[in-house]
Order: C-alpha cells, then sequence, then structure tokens
C-alpha cells in the first residue's frame, strides 16, 4: 500500500522468565493438567489399582462432599496425551462404569509470569511434585475469571494487585499450610473462565482459610467476576509418572 510494508507481529509463544543475573530466559516447556470428577464409585480400590497398573502420572482423590464422588487429575507436557491414551484408557473400566461430573472438568496450562530464575522448575517440577507429595493430600481446586476492567488496568497497577494476592500464597506456604498451583485455561474452558487454582496442603482447615483471606484482596473483591464450582478431596493415590 503506497510503498508501505506490512507490518507483521512477532509471535512468542515461549514462557519467559528472568535469571539470576538478571537477563531474560524462556522455556517453550510447560505442563498441562486436568482434573475429572465421577460419582458412583463405592470403593476407589479399582481404580487405584487400574492406575497403578498403568503407571499413569495423576492423583485419585475422594470427594469430601459426595460418599460416592471421586475425582482424577493427570498432567503431561504434550496435550495429545489426553486424547491419545487418557481417553481410550478411561473408556475402560472401572472408569467406564462411573458417572462423569462435568460440572467440576478443570483443564489448564502452568505459567510464567516474568520473573522466575528457573523455568523448568516453575512450570514442570514443582507442579507434579506439590500435587504428588504424601505429605499434602487435602486439595481445593477451582477455576476463576476475571472481569474485563483488570485487563484495562495499567500493568503497574496489575503488578500491585497480583502482589497482594500472591503474598497471601506465600505466607501460608511459608508457615507450611499449603501451597497453590496456577493454571492459564484461556480459550480451553467451556465457561470461558481464564485460570484454574490448585490449593494443596496436609490439612483442610488451611486451605479454606486461604480462600477467606483471598475475598479481601483487591483482585477478588473488585476484579473477579465468577468463582468456582469448587471441587474438595483428599488424595488416595499419588503418582509422578515415568521419567519424574
Amino acid at each position: 500500500m503506497d510503498g508501505m510494508k506490512e507490518q507483521i507481529e512477532q509471535v512468542d509463544v515461549r514462557e519467559k522468565g528472568r535469571g539470576a543475573d538478571g537477563k531474560p530466559i524462556s522455556l517453550d516447556r510447560r505442563l498441562f493438567m486436568q482434573l475429572l470428577a465421577f460419582g458412583g464409585c463405592g470403593d476407589p480400590a479399582p481404580l487405584i489399582e487400574a492406575l497403578a497398573a498403568a503407571d499413569v502420572p495423576g492423583v485419585l482423590y475422594v470427594d469430601v462432599n459426595d460418599p460416592q464422588g471421586v475425582a482424577l487429575l493427570t498432567f503431561a507436557e504434550e496435550a495429545d496425551f489426553f486424547v491419545d491414551w487418557l481417553r481410550p484408557f478411561l473408556n475402560q473400566p472401572p472408569f467406564s462404569e462411573l458417572a462423569p461430573k462435568s460440572e467440576y472438568t478443570m483443564f489448564g496450562r502452568t505459567y510464567a509470569i516474568g520473573y522466575e530464575s528457573d523455568l523448568e522448575q516453575t512450570l514442570i517440577t514443582r507442579p507434579k511434585q506439590r500435587v504428588c507429595d504424601p505429605a499434602l493430600p487435602w486439595v481445593i481446586w477451582y477455576p476463576l475469571r476475571r472481569k474485563g476492567d483488570f485487563e484495562q488496568l495499567s500493568a503497574e497497577e496489575q503488578r500491585t494487585i497480583l502482589m497482594e494476592h500472591g503474598g497471601i500464597g506465600r505466607a501460608f506456604g511459608r508457615a507450611g499450610y499449603g501451597h497453590d498451583i496456577r493454571l492459564a485455561c484461556h480459550g480451553m474452558d467451556k465457561h470461558d473462565n481464564d485460570f484454574v487454582v490448585g490449593l494443596v496442603g496436609p490439612q483442610l482447615h488451611p486451605l479454606s482459610a486461604i480462600v477467606q483471606r483471598m475475598r479481601k484482596t483487591k483482585q477478588t473483591s473488585m476484579y473477579l467476576e465468577r468463582l468456582g464450582p469448587f471441587f474438595v478431596g483428599k488424595a488416595v493415590w499419588q503418582n509422578m509418572g515415568n521419567g519424574a
């Protein structure tokens, strides 16, 4: 057009961080995690046997709010795992005999904020270690969607709001009460949620206290459009999988 060259945006989907020397670093790896809930399970033992025999990377939870409820968390670096391997596995007994509870389905990917100095630890190793830690069996999983107003804030305003939110999580973590797993689910959630959050800890009460404390933050009180549903459970089987 009149001799002007079209400006093409350079797309870079790698996760970004910052090394110990302050220089930018990147990593084109991430962990996909999926939670699937089921009803009609009076005894989780057959599920555990099948999962162990297949060496499924994941966690099986029993549902606090449903005496016949369970949920399966699985994870992999490649999304193909969930359709090429996990899907056929779940379409066989004993999982095919259960009743899916799709309202609790959550699927997301780990992501970096931009300041992390060890991206592999942040994106791959730490999330798997946390969900598979036998000392952290209790869990609360939930999705959330931010209001559009948040995206209109300046980068500095967003950073301040997120620091308040993140500070609470770090304080609870240092005290040994609980840790979080943060997943982005943009475009991968049927309800158009933005994030999936998992809270894991040695006991349930502190995890509930984290959610309660978060209610008072600016992000939750002013910039969240939707929160939940909440899956609350306890791990009865955990497996990091091969190569962990």
